[in-house]
């Protein structure tokens, strides 16, 4: 089990800090994380990951327990903002209480885990996280997208509205990122279904069948934000053609 430091190991999808007091959870994680094809670098407490993040700013990504002896996974957070240093931080947790997931997300956590979770579900995250800032550099996006009372982490790809978190599937939140790029603009039934099923993908009932698939996903959608506020309204129905997100509605 490697500890406290990167190997030269070239041509890995990633350089990730797992910091626990868990020396069983540290060896497995690490492991795992080396088989799919990441460097590894563990640390047995939070005083040790930040005395390493104080000499080096190598890692791309760090898994954190929330509850450790000494000093916990929310104050190694804050210390680390405090010392402008932002890698972004998945933690790990057993707390199930959405009270916790809160005061880790608004202090600038990109994810909550529970350690529960299969592994393929934190590596899927980590590979949004990492794999998807990657693409977006490339195409010149930043991480994150404010429009009125919304704003969208692409880095982790989560939603918010008005400040409360609104708790989408990557899908959801795919269809969402599309309608308020395209903000005042009509955006077709069939370009919201590219979106879901890829450019050309044909399903439903005769040839525009899928249009009812897209209407299901707006419903869905337009639920998980009333559930945060009642009065959303900013997905609008342009009938037989689509749907249009306007800054006007509900803020």
């Amino acid at each position: 089990m490697q500890t406290s430091s990167f190997s030269a190991r070239a041509n890995t999808l990633g350089r990730v800090m797992v910091v626990d007091d868990d020396a069983l959870f540290l060896e497995s994680v690490s492991t795992n994380l080396t088989n799919a094809g990441y460097a590894a670098s563990v640390f047995r407490g939070g005083e040790k990951a930040l005395a390493y993040l104080a000499r080096n700013r190598d890692a791309d990504l760090m898994l954190l327990d929330w509850k450790m002896p000494g000093i916990t996974g929310i104050e190694v957070m804050q210390r680390l903002r405090a010392d402008n240093i932002d890698i972004p931080i998945i933690f790990l947790t057993m707390l199930s209480d959405q009270i916790y997931e809160e005061a880790g997300l608004l202090g600038g956590a990109v994810d909550f885990i529970e350690k529960s979770r299969s592994f393929a579900i934190l590596l899927r995250r980590i590979e949004l996280i990492l794999g998807g800032g990657k693409a977006r550099a490339a195409a010149g996006r930043g991480e994150s997208f404010t429009r009125g009372g919304l704003m969208l982490r692409y880095d982790s790809g989560r939603a918010a509205w008005k400040e409360a978190n609104v708790n989408l599937t990557l899908t959801e939140f795919n269809i969402v990122a599309l309608l308020a790029e395209n903000a005042d603009r009509d955006v077709s039934y069939r370009e919201i279904y590219d979106i879901v099923h890829g450019e050309g993908f044909v399903a439903g009932d005769g040839d525009i069948g899928f249009r009812a698939n897209v209407r299901a996903f707006i419903k869905r959608i337009r639920q998980k934000f009333r559930e945060v506020d009642p009065n959303f309204s900013s997905i609008n129905n342009y009938p037989s053609f689509g749907y249009r997100w306007q800054d006007g509605s509900g803020q």
